[in-house]
């Protein structure tokens, strides 16, 4: 069975940086696409990075310029590399990939805590 399981999660100063992965343990067929979300406390789940099996891009404006999102295919991972972090990026993240298999079908990482503070 798929799994997602992200790491990279951690406290990092304001202007710092961290890559957060997303492994999955098996196969997903028929990617539509994968994204990063995060979850501040006492706001609603935001997607701030989403990348297409086509290779697009997309990513919320609050990170834009600051957030890249990537995949490497041969390890079943993909990537989002934070730069230039604030504060306010303080978040629960999670990865997401969402498969055309069976309709639509989503997995989701377990989470990481990210926490950006001096």
């Amino acid at each position: 069975q798929v799994q997602l399981v992200e790491s990279g999660g951690g406290l990092v100063q304001p202007g710092g940086s961290l890559r957060l992965s997303c492994r999955a343990s098996g196969s997903i067929f028929a990617i539509v696409a994968m994204g990063w979300y995060r979850q501040a406390p006492g706001k609603e789940r935001e997607l701030v990075a989403a990348l297409t099996s086509s290779g697009s891009t997309s990513y919320a404006d609050s990170v834009k310029g600051r957030f890249t999102i990537s995949r490497d295919n041969a390890k079943n991972t993909v990537y989002l590399e934070m730069n230039s972090l604030k504060p306010e990026d303080t978040a629960v993240y999670y990865c997401n990939v969402r498969s055309g298999s069976w309709g639509s079908v989503e997995y989701w990482g377990q989470g990481t805590q990210v926490t950006v503070s001096s």
